[in-house]
C-alpha cells in the first residue's frame, strides 16, 4: 500500500488546465501562484490522487512525479535529454542491473538518473564543475542518497581519453566522434557506444569514425513523439507534436 504523502514527499500538484508545479512538501509550507495558496499541510498525509484546493478555490491533483515528470521540472544548468529519447537509449544501450556505464557529458543529470535507476553503475566525465555538481544533486534529490554509491562524476574530458573499463559508452557531446577511439579501447568486446546528436551531420561525422574504429551494426534513429486528442466521438491527432530533438546512433565494438 502507498504510504500518505509526507513532508519531504516531491509532489506535482495539476490544475484543471493540466498545468504542472513540482513542490516539495514542508511543514507549514505553502504553494503560491495567481490563484491563491495551498498550505503544505492541506496535502499532508492525504492519499495520491486527492483534490486540494487554494484560497481561492482553485482545485489541483496532487501525485508524487515520474522520472519523466522530474526530468521536465528539475533544477537545470544544461538542457536535458527529453523522456521520449531516454527511453530509447535506455533499450539501445541495454542498460540492466550491474553494467558499468560512461557517461560523457552528464549536463543536469537526466541520462544519469535514468540508467542509474535501471540499475547501472555510471562514471560520468563532465566538463563544467557547476554542471557536474547539478548532476549529482538532482541524482540525490529523485533517487536518494544511495544512488551516488554508484555514480561517480568526474571533471575529465573525453576527448582526451578514457580511463575505465566498461560495457557502455554513452555520448551527449557537440563531437562524440573525437571519443571513438577512446571508447574501442575501454568498451569490453560487444559492449555498446550510444550518441545522442542535435544534427544530422554530427551523426553522419559519427558513423564514418565507428565504421573506421573496430564498431559494427551500427544504426541511427530519431524518434518522434505525437499525441492524440480524445473527447467522446472527437478523435484526432493533436495539432502540436514534438517532433526533432536529436540523432540516437548505437554501435557494438567488435570482439576482433
Amino acid at each position: 500500500m502507498t504510504a500518505p504523502l509526507a513532508p519531504g514527499d516531491r509532489v506535482l500538484l495539476i490544475d484543471a488546465k493540466k498545468r504542472r508545479y513540482l513542490v516539495t512538501l514542508q511543514a507549514g509550507g505553502e504553494f503560491h501562484s495567481h490563484a491563491g495558496y495551498v498550505p503544505h499541510d492541506d496535502i499532508v498525509g492525504q492519499p495520491e490522487g486527492a483534490l486540494v484546493r487554494s484560497t481561492r478555490g482553485q482545485g489541483y491533483r496532487v501525485v508524487r512525479p515520474t522520472l519523466a515528470d522530474f526530468v521536465l521540472k528539475m533544477p537545470r544548468g544544461a538542457q536535458v535529454i527529453y523522456p521520449k529519447d531516454l527511453g530509447p537509449i535506455l533499450l539501445l544501450a541495454d542498460v540492466r542491473p550491474g553494467l558499468r556505464v560512461l557517461e560523457s557529458g552528464v549536463g543536469s543529470g537526466a541520462l544519469s538518473m535514468t540508467m542509474l535507476r535501471a540499475g547501472a553503475i555510471v562514471t560520468g566525465y563532465e566538463l563544467r564543475e557547476d554542471f557536474a555538481n547539478r548532476a549529482r544533486a538532482n541524482v540525490e534529490s529523485f533517487l536518494g542518497s544511495e544512488a551516488l554509491d554508484r555514480y561517480q562524476v568526474e571533471i575529465r574530458d573525453s576527448y582526451e581519453g578514457i580511463d575505465v573499463t566498461v560495457d557502455r559508452v554513452v555520448l551527449d557531446l557537440p563531437e562524440p566522434w573525437r571519443v571513438v577511439p577512446h571508447a574501442a579501447h575501454a568498451l569490453e568486446p560487444g559492449g555498446i557506444l550510444v550518441a545522442y546528436t542535435p544534427s544530422i551531420t554530427q551523426a553522419t561525422q559519427l558513423r564514418a569514425a565507428l565504421d573506421d574504429g573496430g564498431f559494427a551494426m551500427a544504426e541511427t534513429i530519431e524518434v518522434l513523439l505525437r499525441s492524440w486528442h480524445i473527447e467522446g466521438q472527437a478523435v484526432r491527432p493533436d495539432h502540436r507534436m514534438v517532433a526533432h530533438t536529436g540523432f540516437l546512433t548505437h554501435a557494438r565494438l567488435l570482439g576482433d
